[in-house]
C-alpha cells in the first residue's frame, strides 16, 4: 500500500431530514481494495457516492488525492469523476444503442482523444477482459457476464485512480459473478487503481484487502484479510 487516496473525516449525509450517514471516517491507501458491506439502508451507497462526488456530504470532509471535493464547483466534481474515477453497477448501466467496442469508448470521446489513440486503447482492453470476440454486439445481444466485462473495460478506460463498484455481481449467476469478482482483482493489481465495492456477499470480500461493515449510517467493525 502507499499514500492514502482518500481520506473521509466525519462525513454526515442526509435525505429528507433523514440521516443516512453518522460521521463515517476513514482512509483508503492508493492501491486498497476496500469492501462496505452491511444491511439495506445502512448508508453504503450513500457512502460510495460520497466518495465518488456524486454526492456531496452535508458535514465532515472528503480529500481525494489531497482535494476537498467538497470545496470543488459541479463543473470540478464532473471533471475529477470524468478523469479519475470509474464505476460499476449492478445493472451495467450500457448505452441501448451502442456497441460494446463505442460503450467503452464513449468516455474517450468525451474527454477529446484522438481517434487512432481511442480505438487502439478500447481494442486491448476488451482484449483484456476477454470480451474482444463481442466488441460489435448491442448490450441487448450480450449475457450478463458479458455485459459487465463490458462496463468494467468502460469504468477502467480512462484509467482512472478509484474504481467504485456497486453491487457489480448481484445480478449475475454464482460462476460469472466469481469470474467478475475475478477479474476485479487482477485489473486493480495491473492497473494500481484503488477498489471500493460495495456488497451483500461474503463472497464478494475475499478480492479485499478490508472490509468495513456499516450499520445505521456508522461503521460498527472492520476485518482485514489474514
Amino acid at each position: 500500500m502507499s499514500a492514502a487516496l482518500l481520506e473521509v473525516s466525519s462525513v454526515h449525509k442526509s435525505y429528507d431530514g433523514c440521516e443516512v450517514l453518522r460521521g463515517v471516517t476513514l482512509t483508503l491507501p492508493a492501491g486498497e481494495r476496500l469492501a462496505l458491506m452491511g444491511p439495506s439502508g445502512s448508508g453504503k451507497t450513500t457512502l460510495l457516492n460520497c466518495l465518488g462526488g456524486i454526492d456531496r456530504a452535508d458535514s465532515g470532509k472528503v480529500l481525494f488525492d489531497g482535494t476537498d471535493l467538497g470545496a470543488l464547483t459541479m463543473d470540478g466534481l464532473a471533471a475529477v469523476r470524468r478523469s479519475r474515477v470509474g464505476s460499476i453497477f449492478q445493472f451495467f448501466h450500457l448505452l441501448p444503442t451502442l456497441t460494446a467496442a463505442e460503450n467503452v469508448e464513449f468516455p474517450l470521446q468525451l474527454a477529446g482523444m484522438p481517434t487512432a489513440s481511442r480505438k487502439a486503447r478500447v481494442n486491448a482492453l476488451l482484449e483484456r477482459t476477454g470480451i474482444a470476440h463481442r466488441a460489435n454486439a448491442l448490450p441487448s445481444q450480450l449475457s450478463g457476464g458479458e455485459m459487465q466485462r463490458v462496463a468494467i473495460s468502460r469504468a477502467l478506460v480512462n484509467r482512472p485512480a478509484l474504481l467504485l463498484a456497486d453491487e457489480p455481481t448481484g445480478n449475475l449467476d454464482s460462476a460469472s459473478g466469481a469470474s467478475v469478482l475475478d477479474l476485479l482483482e487482477e485489473l486493480s493489481e495491473e492497473f494500481h487503481t484503488s477498489l471500493v465495492l460495495v456488497t451483500h456477499s461474503t463472497e464478494a470480500t475475499r478480492i479485499c484487502h478490508r472490509t468495513i461493515h456499516l450499520k445505521d449510517g456508522v461503521i460498527v467493525a472492520e476485518d482485514r484479510r489474514a
